[in-house]
């Protein structure tokens, strides 16, 4: 059906409801004859007349009615979808979908979003674990967490922790058998729990920073994984040196389950960011996700 036709009927109805063109015209916000004309062009093109017109009243013919009948419900389902559809629009409902890694997934997102869905029970969370840098729109991601050097610069970007310090830390029992590594040359003769992340194409290179000086050093050990957790219990178990973000070893290291290892090489990046298409339009559930999410010192 036309575009013009669906209008003429809207109107049609509206003219069939009051009983009267000069109330349903000023409804419509147009002049009664172009009202007049409408009618009278859509009885034109369906053929039959809609309505019985005196000097004193307007009423459906039985052809009228029977219109009414059958596409009156309609228009108004169309009109209530349209309504739930603002009301989409303003209000945090619908699944936000998050790419990020376990670290972030365990340390941020889920202690800060937790607490949203009783308060917001049409708001739905999608968390999925990934260590390598998805292309959130290809993929159909709303946001991305990664730390802030990680993000392109089409991105908007808002941090949502402090800067992480990355430890190097080993099991008493391992260190025990194999000396502490006094320089970071010295860890390339040491077991190292890699870490492998899509993003890099291969295993990763760890990053020491001691004042100006910046190393990268390529380790070597029996075990490579692709997410934190798992890196941390081989390390715990005695499998080798680990590269770990501090706080996630700090209470290892406060019970002496770990100890550190070549500490003042140990660098830090910046904090972790929720990013986001900047060409995109927020929608509310993700403004408020990011807005929960937002660093404040």
């Amino acid at each position: 059906m036309s575009g013009e036709n669906l209008r003429d009927i809207q109107a049609f109805l509206i003219v069939a409801r009051e009983r009267s063109f000069t109330r349903a015209a000023a409804q419509l916000g147009v002049s009664q004859s172009a009202l007049s004309h409408a009618i009278r062009a859509l009885e034109a093109r369906l053929g039959i007349r809609l309505l019985t017109r005196t000097t004193r009243s307007v009423s459906p013919t039985e052809a009228g009615e029977r219109l009414i009948q059958g596409v009156a419900p309609r228009f108004e389902l169309i009109a209530e979808e349209l309504l739930a559809f603002s009301e989409l629009r303003d209000k945090p409902v619908g699944t936000v979908r998050i790419t990020t890694s376990d670290y972030a997934a365990n340390t941020v997102l889920w202690p800060k979003l937790a607490k949203l869905q009783p308060e917001y029970p049409g708001l739905s969370i999608e968390i999925a674990i990934d260590p390598g840098l998805t292309d959130i729109v290809e993929d159909q991601f709303d946001a991305g967490v990664r730390f802030g050097d990680q993000i392109a610069k089409d991105m908007a970007a808002v941090r949502i922790s402090p800067d992480v310090r990355m430890a190097i830390v080993g099991a008493p029992a391992y260190l025990a058998k194999r000396p502490p590594p006094t320089t970071p040359a010295e860890l390339t003769h040491h077991d190292c729990i890699n870490l492998r992340f899509s993003m890099r194409g291969g295993v990763y290179a760890w990053e020491l920073k001691k004042g100006e000086r910046d190393l990268t050093v390529r380790v070597q050990g029996p075990w490579t994984f692709n997410c934190i957790y798992p890196a941390l219990e081989a390390a715990l178990a005695g499998a080798g040196l680990a590269y770990l973000p501090e706080d996630l070893a700090l209470p290892h290291l406060s019970s002496g389950r770990l100890q550190p290892v070549l500490k003042d090489w140990w660098s830090t990046f910046a904090g972790l960011h929720i990013f986001y298409a900047n060409r995109r339009q927020s929608s509310p559930a993700l403004s408020l996700v990011v807005e929960t999410l937002r660093y404040r010192h």
